[in-house]
């Protein structure tokens, strides 16, 4: 095999909490996380020159080890040993900086490309532990599917896969800094932390109308007072249909859950007519993991 065609999905946060600031900086997470069927495309070929080369759709896109893609793509090729070179294409529809693992996912991606078009051996676990050197989100975007994410992002649990329904996805004209958000975030309001374990049970059971009302991200209570679209957003998705909307990670993104597809189009044409996102997909949650 010379190339392979790779599809790098989205993912949202169905449940987002911040338990406490650790000593490193870093912040004690749980989180619900969930792949959806809105990806990125990469193309990825041997090259005889022993370099990597990366393009992309987008011109403002980094296409050096400022980008996760080439920096995976590296790592394995210094890892291994491999005398080869690696071209990416990159086609790129996830929204970026949008809390949806966008990078990630692209370099997620790479790994699991190169595994197979250099014949690596490597297992999904081995793939995972190479991913949490990239980035914490990087593991699970390997792993796919619903997920507990603890520690720093980085320890996941499987869960059994959430029901299946429409999604509908909207980011503003506005950027979220991350690193902003947290270092904002008051811990304090207990009314603000979600309840991680219900909505663990909720999936279980696999109620959309229990898993929507037990939805919530502590970050929003940073995020929004600063960028008030972000509620106006929320707000049109439940006026037309769906059963709970919130933001994804950070920010700015948000997505709305719809029990019918009819439902999720007519959101999206209301987001439209008033002008509030710049970016809209209607999706569906994604549960195939890969093997």
């Amino acid at each position: 095999m010379n190339e392979i065609s790779v599809k790098a999905l989205a993912k949202i946060n169905l449940g987002l909490d911040v338990i406490r600031r650790r000593e490193d900086g870093y912040h004690e997470v749980r989180m619900i996380m969930q792949t959806i069927h809105l990806f990125d495309r990469l193309q990825i070929k041997k090259k005889r020159e022993k370099e990597i080369t990366l393009r992309a759709n987008l011109p403002f896109l980094p296409v050096d080890e400022h980008n996760l893609a080439y920096r995976a793509a590296a790592m394995l090729q210094e890892e291994f040993g491999l005398e080869e070179g690696i071209d990416i294409e990159l086609e790129k529809h996830i929204p970026v900086a949008a809390g949806m693992a966008g990078g990630s996912t692209d370099g997620a991606a790479v790994l699991y490309g190169m595994n197979e078009i250099f014949e690596l051996g490597l297992s999904k676990q081995e793939l995972m532990e190479r991913g949490v050197k990239l980035g914490a989100d990087v593991p699970f975007c390997i792993m796919r599917g619903t997920a507990l994410a603890e520690g720093i992002g980085e320890k996941l649990t499987q869960l059994p896969p959430m029901v299946k329904c429409p999604v509908l996805i909207a980011k503003p004209q506005i950027s979220v800094s991350t690193r902003t958000v947290y270092e904002r975030l008051q811990l304090k309001d207990e009314s603000a932390h979600p309840d991680i374990d219900r909505l663990i049970s909720d999936i279980r059971a696999k109620d959309l109308e229990q898993i929507a009302a037990h939805m919530g991200n502590i970050l929003e209570t940073v995020t929004i007072p600063l960028h008030p679209e972000i509620e106006k957003i929320k707000t049109c998705m439940k006026e037309y249909g769906a059963v709970n909307a919130m933001m994804s990670g950070s920010g700015p993104t948000v997505f709305g859950l719809f029990a019918d597809i009819k439902d999720a189009k007519l959101a999206l044409g209301k987001l439209k007519e008033q002008g509030i996102a710049r970016q809209i997909y209607v999706t569906d949650i994604y549960n195939n993991r890969r093997k």
